[in-house]
């Protein structure tokens, strides 16, 4: 199983932007979808981004398209999320996940079997 790792959260000001890092170990990324998701203080983890283990397919949510952009670079084994004229509405605990590429391309939480531990970005008004 892949291990993950993500790094770049931070407190910013809204219209700021910030990148986020996911780093992996154990397999090589390029077995999997990956994909970025977010939990705001009491409510549930929502689905953010996901591209394709080549990086031809992306998939936002309506809440963050046309601000954040999924990349990924399989030689670094890393993927990431930049994302751009942050909001006080993007506060929350940011994840990453890896799916196997069997997986239905729908991005539902349950198919992603590898996570990381988080990491906060805060953004004020």
């Amino acid at each position: 199983q892949v291990q993950l790792v993500e790094s770049g959260g931070g407190l910013v000001q809204a219209g700021d932007s910030l990148r986020l890092s996911c780093a992996a170990s154990g397999r090589t990324l390029s077995s999997y979808h990956m994909g970025w998701f977010r939990q705001a203080p009491g409510k549930e983890r929502a689905f953010v981004a996901q591209i394709s283990w080549r990086g031809g397919l992306t998939h936002y949510a309506d809440s963050v398209k046309g601000r954040f952009t999924i990349s990924r670079d399989n030689a670094k084994n890393t993927v990431y999320l930049q994302m751009n004229n942050l909001k006080p509405e993007d506060t929350a605990v940011y994840y990453c996940a890896a799916k196997a590429t069997s997986s239905s391309w729908y991005p539902s939480l349950g198919d992603f079997g590898s996570w990381g531990q988080g990491t906060q970005v805060t953004v004020s008004s």
